[in-house]
């Protein structure tokens, strides 16, 4: 293989190469007002290949389907603008970060029954698309919700996931959402039968549906006065697998696969963890040949294990530590893994002393952080936020929205009503991913100071080996000029673009003399042309 270097300097070389001639010296008119604290040396290597990326993705709970129904239209385009778009506007600025993977929350029927949900949050009801038990189904129902899957499809989002948080009410043991173990043992094949008609509806509808995830987080209780949620142990987690590859089998389905089993933290996955052995160890259990309820061998099984990154993703060593022993444990097993939801609903994070004293920006470095581990140490080939719009309520900031929407009665006021969005640090964080690492893109290796966890990245090559993306993170507060070599690669460089995303910056490209310039507290993307 051809072997080019190529290096990307700080601002002065750059405002030197592109602003000189062969006959005379570029000398700038004012002094560039950047301060250069250190300077790091970095190669990236494309010829070390490592796990390819299957999408980045957001999911619509739980405020999606009132604001899809009753907000206005500009509104509910400006949203769709921000999470599915990958064009630029006139200043060249993104108009969004194009999330290729878009999770549709399949409801349950918790919404029709009221206050006798046990449920207290009417927001968190869901309608459901099955009316009652006798095999009737209404497809007009979660109609805000179904306006944005179409604005994802418009928009060119390639995959989208069905998960649900409960069987309907219908099939449940106590006729509700949540406080339940497990299924009646008639009701699996109802629930699989239920999940299939509605995969089938979507198809039909021209949506990929790439896959079906039946369970979320089965190894809490989920009690009244929260929200909708199955407790399921290992075994009922096999019976809800084997049911619904049964009923994707019969409706012919064969390019629609399974998620499973969205644990709640990775520890589950390769220990007992905190709930009991009937919840943990899943990866032996589940799929490990020989395991007690092993469901490898289905057919709609892609060989993948499907999980959250909550809880274990306060510091560097716990994000570390426990992505290795999950990945370890997969790779054995030949498993891929996705990573389907992370918020911070946490406390104790290592960077800051408390939520009140964090900045927006500090808050979506702690995503960085978690994205960076998810991605590299544990070689997850997707990663998916939960949510992507909610209110701002309880001085949460943005712990727990991509886009921030306030009702027209404000941040406690009916999100019913219509009223206002913004995008949060967190969208433009996680579009230096999602907007430019996009399906197909392969990992590749980054030579960066080891066990680093003020500056970090990751590199990703595109199929056809003409563009590079290269994503770094300064959790610093200096300014450090980044001087990359590239290894690897066929051809040469044809050209490079840097987009930050800061304090000052919300995912734009940076002016040409501040190319190659890591600004304090940001996390950078460099997208490299090949030719």
């Amino acid at each position: 293989m051809k072997r080019n270097r190529y290096f990307l300097f700080g601002f002065s070389c750059l405002a030197a190469l592109s602003s000189c001639s062969d006959d005379e010296t570029f000398v700038p008119a004012y002094e560039p007002p950047v301060e250069i604290d250190s300077t790091l040396t970095v190669t990236v290597n494309a010829a070390e290949l490592y796990q390819t990326i299957d999408g980045f993705g957001a999911s619509d709970a739980w405020m999606m389907d009132p604001i899809g129904k009753h907000w206005s239209e500009d509104n509910r385009e400006g949203i769709a603008k921000l999470l599915f778009s990958r064009e630029r506007d006139n200043l060249n600025n993104p108009e969004g970060i194009g999330l290729s993977m878009w999770r549709f929350n399949v409801g349950t029927g918790s919404y029709d029954q009221g206050d006798d949900s046990d449920i207290s949050e009417a927001v968190k009801r869901t309608e459901c698309f099955l009316s009652g038990d006798g095999g009737v189904y209404n497809w007009t129902k979660q109609s805000g919700q179904q306006y944005f899957m179409e604005k994802a499809k418009e928009y060119g989002c390639e995959q989208f996931v069905l998960f649900s948080n409960s069987a309907p009410v219908y099939f449940t043991g106590n006729g509700r959402a949540n406080n339940n173990t497990d299924l009646p043992e008639e009701s699996y094949k109802k629930f699989g039968d239920f999940l299939a008609t509605v995969a089938e509806h979507f198809q039909g509808q021209g949506y990929n549906i790439s896959y079906i995830s039946p369970i979320n987080e089965p190894e809490y209780e989920w009690g009244a006065g929260g929200q909708e949620g199955c407790r399921f142990t290992n075994a009922g987690v096999q019976k809800v697998a084997v049911a619904l590859d049964g009923s994707l089998t019969e409706k012919g389905l064969s390019n629609t696969m399974m998620l499973m089993p969205e644990g709640a933290k990775w520890d589950y996955f390769y220990s007992t963890g905190d709930r009991g052995a009937a919840y943990g160890n899943k990866i032996d259990e589940l799929f490990t040949p020989g395991g007690k309820y092993y469901i490898g061998d289905l057919s709609h099984f892609p060989d993948i294990i499907c999980g959250h990154s909550y809880y274990l993703d306060k510091t560097w060593n716990v994000l570390e530590n426990t992505r290795m022993q999950v990945y370890n444990k997969a790779v054995a097993q030949g498993l891929r893994i996705y990573q389907s939801e992370w918020s911070m609903l946490d406390e104790g994070y290592e960077d800051y002393p408390n939520y009140d004293e964090a900045t927006y920006m500090d808050l979506a470095l702690s995503m960085a952080k978690v994205l960076h581990h998810d991605l590299v140490t544990a070689s997850m080939s997707s990663w998916c936020y939960w949510t992507a719009v909610s209110t701002e309520v309880y001085s949460q900031k943005n712990r727990f929205y991509l886009v921030r929407v306030i009702p027209g009665g404000g941040d406690y006021g009916d999100i019913n009503e219509d009223g206002s969005f913004s995008a949060g640090k967190t969208l433009w964080v996680l579009g230096n991913y999602s907007l430019f690492v996009r399906p197909g893109y392969q990992r590749v290796g980054v030579n960066l100071p080891k066990d680093s966890k003020e500056v970090f990245g990751s590199a990703y090559i595109s199929p056809e080996k003409d563009r590079l993306v290269v994503v770094y993170t300064n959790m610093t507060e200096k300014n450090i000029q980044i001087e990359t070599s590239l290894e690897g690669i066929e051809g040469a460089v044809d050209s490079v673009e840097q987009l930050v995303t800061s304090e000052s910056y919300d995912l734009e490209p940076i002016e040409h003399y501040r190319e190659g310039l890591l600004p304090a507290k940001s996390v950078s993307t460099f997208v490299y042309l090949l030719k």
